[in-house]
């Protein structure tokens, strides 16, 4: 497509459009050259390659498949189309041809993605690989089969975690011939997800050396900040890293897109929902194959919809659908297929089509809203061009202190490393229940201790104390009666999970973990599953349950709580420019007091209930910096003006967060006091809202200059007089956004920093 000329055609339409477009970066054209293929594969395989078209590798495939085929564990970490699945396909196919009882376990994020996988390992039509799906939709009555005949295995962490280590014995002889593991789309893996999932890779190491098993491990992975320590910690290995620019791929012209102010006073603009649909419709009108991206189903219902009654042609309309999970399999298999053959004209989907999935070449691409990484976003914007062709990336900013701060600074989207993926599988809240599940696979002997990290040992003291563990013969054992796996949710935080109910059908829909639940699921919230409404009905504290009913209200609910902090220990300190920053671990003390209703429509408060909750205790890890007397002088904050300054600066560096590390703003929790009970200062609190930590904080603590020079730069950019969601008002303020002084937190920020304000 002539991507230049449709944003010329755009911003020509009237001024206020035309500011809109707030940046443009034009990416030149890749046309990166092939190596052979190594002399010695297999005919038969460089034969297959040839029938589907592939005549060589690029670089990056040949760096990384020599390390393969040399026994090292390598990370692949390239862009969208860069082909990964490429490498380590070929690297077992020739496992496979030349090891005849050789197997192979790949580990991917998703079922959708497994299942594309398992389509192009059987597109090769090797008959030496024998190849099956092994998750939640495989029936029970197959599993055997595939046990018993499948050479190559794709799963899931949580299949892994639940079904085949548990079972680990029908498995010894699988284990002992595996010759390759993948564990694909790396950087998915991060937060506490990432840390469980790390926990779920040690013990496979441990089974299988158990069982004589040496394979070699390849992970895939976008492009991250730390490819190697990502690799190593998830795996505990000494991984080597081989990064790539990516295969071939047209120009590509990526605009920042800021939608028009709607509230001069206020700063409000039009929602990027709208702003996105608009802009689809002009594409499509144009005949132009587009993909729009957002992060929840009902937005990707209502993207479809809008986008729709923008057309005035009907054939047009009908070439319009939404992609999603929560569709039947075969209906988003239908989807994928009429991508990639062209018969649609645009799909609005969640980061369910992210992923590695096969939909073909698209034209243009708009992401509603900065998906939360650069990683994310450069594999979505990826998904338009993926041939010689031009294509055009739109991001269309939200209403938010992170997309506000990134379109008005191009620079750290498209010159920055990417982020780095943060994980932290010594966290006790996950590795202890993780160690109980390993215990009941395998007792645990004292050399064991080398797959679990420092401090195994007094881990294991500690959940013998507990009566979780029982140590006979030289091992730690499972002390209970019924196996630990199923309390352990890889994909919920710590501590005590509860199942969240649908009234009506009995139906599990999710799960929380405790220390989210009061805030999200107290009697009366609407809570948001996946893009769904439902209205909390009961939270039956002593079971851990959430009841539940779908709903669709026209207003939203938040919660009011009561937060305290206490420093638990200081770990370590820094200064900047004479103020002191620490890290360490704290003991946050909540308690949910009530909840208000707001309309989606204005955020008008409707109506507040009070709620009678019990106080949640939740150890984790913070940074913190405290505010001496002659710093809030020299910022000339009063003594009325210095709690609302502080607040507005937490809610804005928490937003931004995301600039340090793979996070979103919900991983984190703050506190603001004027004169905090163990530091006799000012203080201000950013923490990780898990059990033990995520990591996230530690990061922030280390990149804490350029945090607050971003969150300075954000309050001082916004047009609004006041404050607003674009800058210090946050969607999950326990207090309303009660008191919040923009002004006075941007003084006290520049003085924070030493630099000039006014």
């Amino acid at each position: 497509m002539d991507a230049r000329g449709f944003i010329d055609e755009l911003t020509a339409l009237d001024p206020e459009t035309a500011a809109c477009l707030v940046n443009t970066r034009e990416l030149p054209a890749r046309e990166p050259r092939l190596d052979p293929f190594p002399s010695d594969l297999p005919a038969v395989l460089t034969s297959r390659l040839g029938l589907l078209g592939i005549e060589g590798l690029y670089a990056h495939q040949s760096r990384g498949l020599e390390a393969l085929r040399g026994g090292r564990d390598v990370i692949l970490s390239t862009g969208t189309a860069s082909g990964k699945t490429l490498v380590y396909d070929v690297a077992f196919a020739e496992a496979a041809i030349t090891v005849p009882k050789a197997t192979a376990l790949y580990l991917f994020p998703t079922k959708a993605l497994a299942r594309d996988q398992l389509r192009a390992v059987r597109a090769l039509k090797l008959t030496q690989i024998r190849a099956s799906a092994y998750d939640g939709d495989t029936p029970k009555a197959e599993r055997p089969l595939v046990r018993k005949n499948a050479n190559l295995v794709l799963t899931n962490p949580d299949m892994l975690h639940l079904s085949i280590l548990p079972d680990h014995a029908r498995w010894a002889d699988f284990f002992f011939r595996l010759s390759l593991i993948v564990i694909d789309e790396a950087h998915v893996c991060r937060g506490v997800f990432g840390s469980h999932v790390a926990m779920v890779l040690r013990r496979l190491r441990r089974l299988i050396e158990h069982y004589g098993g040496t394979p070699r491990w390849c992970l895939a992975s976008a492009t991250v900040g730390n490819p190697g320590e990502l690799a190593s910690r998830l795996t505990g290995l000494d991984v080597e890293v081989v990064e790539g620019v990516g295969g071939p791929a047209g120009d590509k012209l990526f605009a920042l897109w800021n939608p028009p102010i709607v509230d001069e006073e206020t700063g409000r603009r039009r929602s990027a929902l709208a702003e996105a649909s608009w802009l689809m419709g002009r594409l499509v009108a144009d005949d132009v194959r587009t993909i729009g991206f957002t992060r929840s189903r009902r937005a990707a219902e209502l993207l479809a919809e809008f986008t729709r009654r923008d057309l005035g042609d009907a054939s047009r309309r009908s070439r319009v659908v939404s992609y999603r999970a929560g569709y039947l399999a075969e209906d988003r298999r239908a989807i994928e297929r009429r991508l990639a053959e062209g018969d649609l004209l645009a799909v609005a989907a969640t980061n369910a089509l992210e992923l590695g999935i096969d939909i073909g070449s698209l034209d243009a691409v708009v992401l509603t809203g900065y998906p939360g990484t650069r990683a994310s976003m450069w594999q979505q914007a990826g998904r338009a061009g993926r041939r010689a062709e031009g294509s055009l990336a739109m991001l269309v900013a939200q209403d938010d202190p992170l997309d506000q701060y990134l379109v008005h600074h191009p620079e750290d989207l498209f010159d920055k490393p990417a982020e780095a993926a943060v994980i932290d599988p010594e966290n006790p809240y996950v590795r202890e229940p993780h160690l109980r599940c390993a215990a009941r696979e395998l007792p645990i002997a004292d050399e064991d201790h080398r797959y679990f990290g420092a401090d195994t040992g007094a881990a294991l003291e500690r959940m013998g104390e507990r009566g979780e563990l029982t140590r006979r013969r030289d091992a730690w054992h499972d002390a209970g009666r019924e196996s630990p796996h199923r309390g352990v949710d890889v994909r919920a935080g710590a501590g005590t999970v509860y199942t969240i109910v649908n009234a009506d059908t009995g139906e599990v829909i999710g799960t929380a973990d405790e220390h989210r639940a009061f805030g999200t699921l107290h009697p009366g919230a609407v809570y948001l599953h996946m893009g769904e409404q439902y209205l909390v009905t009961e939270l039956h504290l002593d079971r851990g349950v959430a009841a539940v009913k779908a709903a669709d209200p026209d207003y939203y609910t938040q919660a009011r709580t009561i937060t305290d902090i206490e420093i638990v220990g200081e770990l370590e300190r820094g200064t900047l420019e004479g103020v002191e920053v620490s890290f360490g671990d704290v003991l946050v003390t909540d308690q949910v007091v009530g909840f208000v209703r707001k309309l989606v429509s204005t955020n008008e408060v409707v109506d507040e209930e009070a709620l009678a909750l019990p106080p949640q205790r939740l150890e984790t890890r913070s940074l913190w910096f405290t505010i001496t007397p002659e710093v809030i002088a020299k910022a000339a904050v009063t003594p009325r003006q210095l709690a609302g300054a502080i607040h507005a600066a937490e809610h804005a560096a928490i937003g931004l967060m995301p600039l340090i590390a793979t996070c979103d703003r919900w991983d984190l929790g703050g506190v603001s006091t004027p004169l905090h009970q163990d530091t006799g200062l000012t203080t201000i609190f950013i923490h990780d809202a898990y059990p033990g930590g995520a990591g996230i904080a530690e990061r922030g603590f280390r990149h804490i200059e350029r945090l607050l020079e971003a969150t300075l730069e954000t309050i001082r950019q916004c047009p609004c007089s006041l404050g607003c969601p674009s800058c210090v008002q946050s969607p999950k303020c326990g207090n309303g956004n009660e008191p919040l002084d923009k002004p006075a937190a941007a003084a006290l920020l520049a003085a924070i920093l030493g630099v000039t304000w006014g």
